[in-house]
């Protein structure tokens, strides 16, 4: 499920909103330790040194693909499969909703709050509460 949510336009780079998006994360995360880091997964779209150094910022420990390094493993190894799955399956939940589906909000405000409560929702059925 998504922790933290930016909205903007379709021609904005996923890696120029990754401060926003960290920011963005309502919960108050615990302090990593060398004993427990936290990591933070990311595909190769966001393979700069940029997110790098932001990721260090916030205390992360980072998982960055490098960009080719999928298709080597593609090759090495037969029937490999990519692990972009959790985050491609959690847009196919959202866009269910029709009203996130297609943006009909002029404001992103609006927009913020139906995504906010979607996520909700899916968060809330998939911890099985509503039978």
């Amino acid at each position: 499920m998504p922790i933290g949510l930016v909205v903007a336009g379709a021609n904005r780079n996923d890696f120029k909103l990754v401060r926003a998006t960290l920011e963005s994360i309502p919960v108050e995360r615990p302090q990593p330790t060398p004993a427990a880091p936290q990591g933070l997964c990311l595909d190769k779209g966001y393979d700069f040194d940029e997110v790098r150094a932001l990721v260090d910022e916030f205390g992360y420990t980072g998982h960055i693909r490098a960009r080719g390094e999928e298709t080597q493993a593609v090759k090495r190894e037969a029937g490999h499969k990519a692990r972009r799955w959790v985050v491609e399956r959690s847009h196919s939940w959202m866009n269910r909703f029709r009203r996130i589906l297609v943006r009909w909000e002029k404001k992103p405000a609006n927009y913020l709050g139906l995504l906010h409560l979607v996520c909700a929702f899916l968060t809330y059925r998939a911890a099985g509460l509503l039978g």
